[in-house]
């Protein structure tokens, strides 16, 4: 029988962050580690272990005292991919039902591992907390950006302007619709609420409140942007050329091509040669065509052609000639011969060395560097080239920048890209008019170092830094207090924890500090959603709900409250289970994990007065049902004897929707609180 004990291999600086976000789960967790940290970055957790053992974590006998049978879930995360792929294998081999969340980057490896080993899921510490690194480098109003169930959903933090539509006009219940729901609202300065819920459905929004919402929106098309740059293949902008084309242009061109630096001289020596080619072939066409009226003017030019080519041998080789050709002529094909064999051979040479440049040469095609608005990202490893990418997609202007001397120049061709000393570097990335600077470098001394030189060079930057370990984080928090300091592990510390629970750990952003799991549930018999209305679930458990599947039917975004998670009986829910993805901190889901709701935020009641006609009476009792969950017989002997409370404790916002959707259908209520939930 399994119980609530976790185990942890490898007490590295994500180890370490993942005890502390097991810990407040509040169960048991034992670790292994094959040599102990001599500094620890949390100097109580070894007091948070209900057992520390040391020795390698593949062994079968360390396993073993671990109580690997008793284990629900085991996180690998030692430093070495090897090491984590050998002890999953010995973990399944102990215990086909624990749970494995490995650290591992080999892709191909971990779908073939989830396949044959199952229950296992493995993630990328530097590369899943990428895309909260890429929106915070954007310092725009998105604070996260994911795909579900082929549809694109942002979540935006919006400050509302005097002037913006919402303003004045709309109440936050009116913005929660099936494209969008609210997470969070202040007013004024303050600062956002740590949970979810915590704003009143009534509110009217007003100048200088800020909100944030989930939203579902189109997917952006590049496509047509590109083709917009290209205006080589548009038309119009041929015939606009054409129309502006005269000598003197032509000649201003011809004489600034020709007064262009070394590195275009082979590309004038090759359009030289062309003409000159192009001389001789029309030459020798009309010499020839003079001469010997008798022949067409298509052999005249293939006659040049192949004296172009070489081939005077051919055509002057013998004696016996069928035409007399006159001294001169020949003379001037020799000429043409001899010019022609040297004009091809440099042109040979240039088509050679434009091949090797493409081939070998690919970073001289890089676009220069922005001037400004754009984002420098320092350190492209594999973090660096995951933000990198996200910013592409967003059409970000940016520069990065290696220290790498071995950095492969190939990747990210359409990056611009510095590289060389650190100083070098940065003062080529005109840091100055830079809109963000990303440092996201392994090393977290030069992380620190290249922030001070970016803060010190633009102090109005949005700056965002990588680091690992707690305390740096803390002190540059400190020391720069406008910059973003995201510890890697830190945050996806939490995602490891939520998926030892057995939860699919979809995606996750930051809002203020706060990390937000995009988390996918399977509503089975005996869970602790079961049962449940939507409403409940996320008032209850403070999570928002985003998606609801029921069996085969299609998913619905931005659900309705009102769906019910009953699952049935044990034979449907062996056979089919509910579909539920939640956003949820991680104290969200450890509320869902041991089923503690907040009950003592249940503690209202709607008190109804009068429903204006007889189908209002009927209509109202359809929506006690359907919004509180109470049985249709006590919704119609309610409504039937008012004034009368609805004896059914409530959410706060479960009860002011019921108020709303009941004044729908005229029938007039007010809120109770009561006094115990």
């Amino acid at each position: 029988m399994l119980l609530d004990q976790f185990l942890v291999c490898g007490l590295g600086s994500l180890g370490q962050h993942c005890v502390v976000a097991l810990k407040q789960f509040e169960v048991s967790v034992i670790a292994i580690d094959k040599n102990l940290p001599q500094d620890w970055e949390f100097s109580h957790l070894p007091d948070l272990l209900d057992n520390l053992l040391v020795g390698d974590c593949r062994q079968i006998s360390v396993l073993e005292q671990a109580k690997i049978q008793q284990c629900r879930a085991a996180i690998i995360v030692t430093s070495n991919e090897q090491v984590n792929a050998e002890t999953a294998l010995a973990v399944r081999k102990l215990n086909p039902k624990t749970r494995l969340i490995v650290r591992s980057s080999k892709k191909n490896l971990n779908e073939l591992l989830s396949q044959h080993l199952g229950n296992f899921v493995a993630f990328e510490p530097t590369q899943l907390p990428a895309p909260a690194f890429a929106l915070a480098a954007l310092g725009t109003e998105t604070l996260g950006l994911f795909h579900l169930q082929g549809q694109w959903l942002q979540v935006v933090k919006r400050t509302l302007s005097p002037t913006d539509r919402w303003c004045n006009n709309s109440t936050l219940y009116e913005l929660n619709t099936h494209k969008r729901r609210i997470l969070y609202h202040t007013s004024g300065a303050t600062s956002l609420s740590k949970a979810f819920h915590e704003w009143e459905p009534d509110t009217r929004l007003m100048p200088g409140d800020t909100i944030v919402y989930i939203e579902t929106i189109k997917p952006t098309s590049t496509n047509s942007k590109k083709l917009v740059r290209n205006t080589w293949y548009n038309p119009w902008h041929l015939l606009t050329t054409l129309k502006h084309l005269n000598w003197l242009t032509i000649k201003q061109q011809f004489i600034t091509f020709l007064r262009k630096s070394d590195e275009n001289r082979f590309k004038q020596l090759g359009i030289i040669c062309g003409v000159i080619v192009s001389f001789l072939l029309l030459l020798g066409t009309v010499l020839y065509q003079l001469s010997y009226p008798q022949i067409s003017l298509i052999d005249a030019f293939f006659t040049s052609m192949m004296l172009l080519l070489g081939g005077f041998g051919d055509l002057f080789g013998g004696f016996n000639f069928t035409l007399p050709v006159p001294f001169w002529l020949r003379f001037i094909s020799l000429g043409m011969t001899i010019t022609g064999t040297i004009l091809v051979g440099i042109f040979y040479s240039f088509l050679t060395e434009r091949l090797l440049a493409a081939r070998f040469q690919l970073n001289k095609r890089r676009p220069p560097v922005p001037q400004k608005d754009h984002v420098v990202v320092v350190g492209l490893g594999r973090m660096g080239q995951g933000i990198v990418e996200i910013l592409q997609e967003f059409n970000q202007p940016l520069v990065g920048i290696t220290l790498n001397t071995d950095f492969d120049m190939t990747i990210l061709p359409e990056m611009p890209l510095i590289t060389g000393s650190l100083k070098r570097s940065l003062s080529k990335a005109n840091l100055q008019t830079a809109k963000s600077v990303v440092v996201v470098t392994d090393d977290e001394m030069l992380n620190l170092e290249v922030s001070l030189m970016a803060y010190d060079a633009n102090p109005e930057s949005n700056l965002v830094i990588r680091t690992t370990g707690l305390s740096l984080s803390d002190n540059l928090a400190e020391l720069l207090p406008n910059a973003q300091v995201l510890c890697v592990y830190a945050v996806v510390a939490e995602a490891f924890a939520g998926a030892a629970f057995g939860e699919n750990i979809i995606n996750l952003f930051r809002v203020d500090h706060k990390t937000i799991l995009v988390t996918e549930y399977q509503i089975e018999a005996g869970d602790t959603l079961n049962g449940l209305l939507l409403s409940e679930v996320a008032y209850g458990y403070g999570v928002i709900p985003i998606l609801y599947q029921k069996e085969t039917e299609m998913p619905k975004l931005m659900p309705s409250e009102d769906i019910s998670l009953v699952v049935g009986d044990s034979f449907a829910a062996a056979r089919s289970a509910d579909r539920m993805v939640v956003l949820a901190t991680s104290d969200g889901l450890q509320r869902i994990e041991q089923g503690s709701a907040i009950a003592t935020s249940k503690t209202w009641q709607v008190h109804i007065t009068k429903a204006l006609t007889e189908e209002a009476q009927f209509e109202g009792a359809n929506v006690l049902v359907r919004i509180s969950g109470c049985s249709l017989n006590t919704a119609r002997t309610v409504m039937k004897n008012l004034p009368e409370t609805l004896h059914v404790p409530l959410y706060k916002h479960q009860a002011q929707r019921l108020i709303i959707e009941l004044a729908k259908a005229q029938v007039t209520a007010h809120l109770l609180r009561t006094d115990s939930p």
